[in-house]
């Protein structure tokens, strides 16, 4: 068996809300293209607890850890019974120290035009480590809480390296560190230390620059096209890679990898709209995306860009797209459009 013929076992996560319909979407465009993952699927969100009585259910944890990669549609944390952020298990349960969230201009004449960014952002440190507790403050048992967030050079160094290699592999030209060390000196002064280390083993192959958060946040909605490859902490990643989903139309068009050592996983960052689930109105393309993502990840670039000019042709030249981005069409309707394109 050639390798390009090889399957590779991979779990898949369909969600709630709209989550089924857009997954069954994208797998049968991955179908069409012959993509060779071999699907276990598995349940978690609301799902896992209907069925398991746990948001992420033990089964579905050992076939993340056997196959080491995983498709994830958009999951429901419940509120309340002590249930944690299921995203922010995963990552730590997985150690997927990488979040790559990339913004590409997909449907033409917008407020933003030509837009290509790659955001990095670490994903397991910074205020997001949730170290929380309250104290006692005029009167109130609970009058103040506090919240501790933490940085180490370890991490600092692997994601800004992590950022550098993709823009080097990518031919981008240019990484900027954004921080707030003016402010929080020691929590990401150390961000922007470690960075510049890093940037020092890149000089002369990769332009390197820093920004301030807020700055940079300003900067993405004046003047976006000055950013390449944009790497920061937890917290602001979280922020900017929302803000450049909105330069090109929104969370719809926003997918997301969460990268590890010994695991991967890809989502649509979007929510699971339950307002609109089962009517034929949920855009898929997200998740379609970062299965594009999971392709090149293995190595299928050539996969994933048939995926893409599939994608590019639909949206821009026929112009068939639902209706959050301007069009008439449904989920089953666009779906049978990039399938016919790609095939």
């Amino acid at each position: 068996m050639s390798a390009a013929s090889k399957t590779i076992p991979a779990t898949l996560i369909a969600g709630d809300g709209i989550g089924p319909e857009i997954m069954a979407s994208v797998t049968e465009i991955l179908d069409v293209i012959g993509a060779p993952f071999d699907w276990d699927p598995q349940r978690a969100g609301m799902d896992g607890v209907e069925h398991a009585g746990n948001p992420l259910p033990a089964e579905t944890l050992t076939s993340i850890r056997r196959t080491g990669l995983a498709l994830k549609g958009p999951l429901t944390t419940p509120v309340g019974g002590g249930f944690k952020s299921i995203n922010v298990t995963l990552r730590q349960e997985f150690g997927l120290y990488a979040n790559v969230r990339p913004t590409r201009t997909i449907v033409p004449g917008g407020r933003f035009d030509d837009i290509d960014i790659v955001l990095f952002r670490e994903n397991l440190e910074g205020y997001y480590a949730a170290l929380e507790h309250y104290v006692p403050a005029d009167g109130d048992p609970q009058g103040m809480a506090i919240s501790s967030g933490y940085t180490t050079r370890k991490e600092c160094q692997r994601i800004v390296r992590y950022a550098f290699e993709y823009a080097l592999k990518n031919g981008r030209k240019k990484v900027t560190l954004v921080h707030k060390a003016n402010i929080l000196k020691l929590l990401t002064g150390l961000f922007l230390e470690e960075g510049r280390k890093v940037a020092k083993e890149y000089e002369g192959r990769i332009e390197v620059n820093e920004r301030i958060v807020d700055a940079c946040a300003m900067q993405l909605v004046t003047n976006p096209w000055q950013y390449d490859v944009i790497v920061t902490t937890n917290l602001f990643g979280d922020i900017l890679s929302d803000l450049t989903a909105g330069l090109v139309g929104g969370l719809g068009m926003a997918p997301g990898a969460n990268i590890g050592s010994d695991a991967a996983i890809f989502e649509a960052v979007h929510g699971s709209a339950p307002d609109i689930a089962g009517q034929d109105l949920a855009n898929p393309l997200a998740l379609l995306l970062a299965a594009g993502m999971m392709l090149q990840h293995i190595g299928r670039q050539d996969l994933d860009t048939r995926l893409q000019a599939g994608i590019d042709k639909v949206i821009k030249t026929d112009k068939v797209r639902t209706r959050d981005l301007g069009g008439t069409v449904g989920t089953r309707e666009l779906t049978a459009a990039l399938k016919q394109a790609v095939a």
